[in-house]
């Protein structure tokens, strides 16, 4: 099976299939997807799209940031939602260079948690009783998915290990976030260089952030952010599956 699904103008669009649960079940390949702005979708772009078979569409951005950039195609034939789990806006790239980066982002991962705690739980809700193959995004498919992303597989009892590794693939597309950047905003400078990087680090000291304030990351989504016993194992029946199955 393939992680990455390559198109033209999305450069973060992965299968969340393969990982293991920790009762040796694993998650469904073409079932659960993490992407970048859907937005972007045009052409043989969105021809590819459309053979993925997704019938749901979480996006997790401001509307503002869908009206600006536009939402998925016809989304009127979809099940959509806009969950905006981000309620502090702030200019990544305009970000003092001098700061610890992954902290910062980390501490950014903390509010959004705290402030969205209501819209994660709609999106992971939503997610658990989707119809068809799902897809969850916000604009680079990095922080607010990333965070999203660590969640479910949180949910679904897939390692610590993995979820950094999932994370961090989107290192991969680091170089052409830049380059959009650059051909959106030139000849503005690009003051942050940790702008477009997600390193393992960042989700592990968000991990950790969660399991200080509220217990665990799993307490979080259940005592916290109200996610039900039924709705975990919505999830768990609908994305894991036995791997002799395969």
């Amino acid at each position: 099976m393939k992680r990455h699904i390559e198109f033209q103008r999305l450069h973060n669009f992965r299968d969340l299939g393969g990982y293991r649960s920790a009762d040796g079940r694993t998650v469904r390949w073409q079932a659960l997807y993490r992407a970048d702005s859907l937005g972007k979708l045009a052409g043989t772009d969105r021809e590819l799209f459309g053979s993925l078979g997704i019938r749901t569409v979480v996006d997790l951005r401001y509307p503002w940031e869908i009206d600006r950039d536009g939402a998925v195609p016809d989304r009127e034939l979809l099940s959509y939602a806009n969950f905006s789990i981000e309620h502090r806006p702030y200019d990544q790239a305009g970000t003092d260079p001098e700061i610890d980066p992954w902290r910062f982002l980390a501490d950014k991962f903390a509010e959004v948690a705290a402030d969205g705690v209501a819209e994660i739980r709609q999106a992971v809700e939503m997610i658990a009783t989707a119809d068809g193959p799902t897809v969850f995004h916000c604009t680079s498919g990095k922080d607010r998915t990333g965070l999203l992303a660590a969640l479910l597989l949180t949910a679904l009892d897939v390692s610590e290990e993995q979820i950094l590794a999932d994370f961090a693939l989107t290192e991969l597309a680091t170089a052409r976030f830049v380059a959009d950047w650059h051909a959106r905003y030139a000849p503005k400078v690009l003051r942050w260089p940790g702008y477009g990087r997600a390193p393992a680090e960042v989700i592990r000291l968000a991990l950790d952030d969660l399991t200080a304030t509220y217990g665990s990351p799993m307490r979080y989504l259940t005592a916290h952010a109200g996610v039900t016993d039924s709705v975990i194992e919505q999830l768990r029946a609908r994305y894991l599956e036995d791997q002799r199955s395969e």
